[in-house]
């Protein structure tokens, strides 16, 4: 199982609604399976993709993982989706549409649904 930060949970909240009806798309940031932070690396917003430039991504030990949202009410992840999280980290997260904490789901880097539990 992983944890959220709460205040990490409300930045991806709030960035998601931000960016609707774009997708939003950042880095994780923690350790000991808890997500403390974002990390905002440059990414492209779209309305059916969010994209990032992994080499202009900082070579951070903390990082462990991704967030992204869905416009849409699917929160589960496409083809791509899955190939990103191959690449990028141990903890996946999409947040769909109305973005939150009912809307959120965690996965691994194979795209199976974890657990994530929200701590202060």
């Amino acid at each position: 199982m992983y944890s959220i930060k709460s205040a990490a949970l409300e930045s991806i909240i709030i960035a998601s609604k931000n960016i609707y009806p774009q997708e939003f798309f950042s880095m994780l940031g923690g350790k000991n399976r808890t997500i403390e932070e974002l990390v905002i690396v440059p990414a492209i917003f779209g309305d059916d993709f969010a994209s990032y430039m992994p080499h202009l991504v900082p070579i951070d030990r903390e990082i462990i993982g991704t967030v992204h949202s869905h416009p849409s009410k699917y929160n589960h992840p496409s083809d791509a989706d899955l190939e990103s999280f191959r690449k990028s980290g141990e903890v996946h997260l999409i947040i769909s549409h109305p973005y939150d904490f009912n809307t959120i789901r965690a996965f691994d880097n194979k795209g199976r649904s974890i657990r994530l539990r929200v701590v202060d």
